[in-house]
């Protein structure tokens, strides 16, 4: 990420409530800009995003 060198990022997605969370990137000092390829629902709720950095 730091350099660059991620072609896509693979996230699925589960609703879950548990409260505060943890953060799935580090802080950085500017936001990631990411463009929505494609998306899958499942049956259960959850749903995988393909994302591509722009």
């Amino acid at each position: 990420m730091k350099h660059g060198l991620v072609d896509e990022y693979r996230l699925i997605i589960h609703p879950v409530v548990l409260g505060s969370g943890l953060r799935l990137f580090p802080e950085r000092a500017q936001p990631m800009n990411l463009r929505l390829v494609s998306s899958t629902r499942f049956d259960k709720g959850a749903v995988a995003n393909v994302y591509h950095p722009e």
